[in-house]
């Protein structure tokens, strides 16, 4: 039994000594500041940094934690500003429709933008991960690519024209 709770207590270790603490308070707290697209653009990967500067955020399993975690904040905010883009563009097309009909459907370009978009945000982040010869660093240099890029996008769609 002694030897078991040994066994189990050895495999946890790396696991817990790889646990890492993430924020998105700087992230947030930059983009509240910032008014300007290359002032927001500067929020971009400002929690995972501080993420990886900490406990477990050294190592590349820990980097991929930190990366990932900053990732999902853009990735919830893009598909916000998404979402509120499609509200306008759907209110512009049906204003559209009453006296312009012939114009074409902003809702219809945006969507195809954007699933074009996620087309070469993928294409790009595959193609940074290939640079990596299958090392360890391929995955969080994908996760670091597709962090940025999502990050740009939700605050292209966040916006006013």
């Amino acid at each position: 039994m002694r030897a078991a709770l040994l066994a189990l207590a050895l495999l946890a270790g790396p696991v817990a000594a790889q646990e890492i603490t993430y924020s998105d308070a700087a992230t947030a707290e930059c983009l509240a500041g910032a008014e300007e697209f290359p002032d927001q653009r500067a929020c971009i990967g400002l929690s995972s940094n501080l993420c990886m500067e900490g406990p477990g955020g050294y190592s590349t399993y820990g980097m991929g934690g930190c990366l990932d975690a900053e990732l999902s904040f853009w990735d919830e905010l893009l598909n916000e500003n998404y979402r509120a883009r499609m509200v306008q563009a759907k209110s512009a097309d049906e204003d559209a429709a009453l006296y312009q009909p012939e114009l074409p459907s902003q809702a219809e370009a945006l969507r195809d933008m954007q699933r074009v978009w996620i087309t070469f945000r993928d294409a790009a982040c595959d193609y940074e991960r290939s640079q990596w010869g299958g090392g360890t660093g391929g995955g969080p240099a994908t996760l670091a690519c597709l962090m940025q890029m999502t990050g740009e996008q939700a605050l292209r769609l966040g916006a006013a024209y």
